[in-house]
């Protein structure tokens, strides 16, 4: 039997939904992301590639010998939930870069703001190129 609140949901076609600052809630436990140990980057985003970003995501990373399967994504707000362990890439796209992990960071704009312009791309391939020297 659903509850109302969990009824009201469904009638909006939510199915799932995440709180964005669960460390607001008193008492509340923040799970924990463990990443799968064949995850080679993880993208830090205010926004879930789709479309055209993923596909252009898929590009980028095709040039790194990475596959869409080896990498993870997560808000901003879930780096500190991330488990500290080995990830060989950290991009933060749109947002600030944190310490909070180690590994080879990448720091852009957004994915939509960096296809089609070439200075972004630009920047970014020089990034990626810092690490291969």
């Amino acid at each position: 039997m659903q509850t109302n609140s969990t009824a009201y949901l469904s009638e909006m076609g939510i199915d799932t939904y995440q709180l964005m600052h669960p460390q607001r809630l008193s008492g509340c436990q923040v799970a924990a992301i463990n990443l799968p140990s064949d995850c080679k980057m993880l993208l830090v985003s205010p926004t879930l590639p789709e479309g055209s970003q993923a596909e252009f995501l898929e590009r980028v990373l095709k040039s790194m010998q990475l596959t869409l399967a080896q990498i993870r994504h997560v808000f901003p707000q879930q780096v500190d939930q991330v488990q500290p362990q080995s990830v060989e890439w950290l991009w933060f796209a749109g947002c600030p870069s944190s310490d909070t992990l180690q590994g080879k960071v990448l720091s852009s704009p957004l994915l939509s703001d960096i296809d089609g312009n070439n200075q972004q791309r630009k920047a970014l391939w020089q990034q990626i190129c810092t690490y291969s020297e």
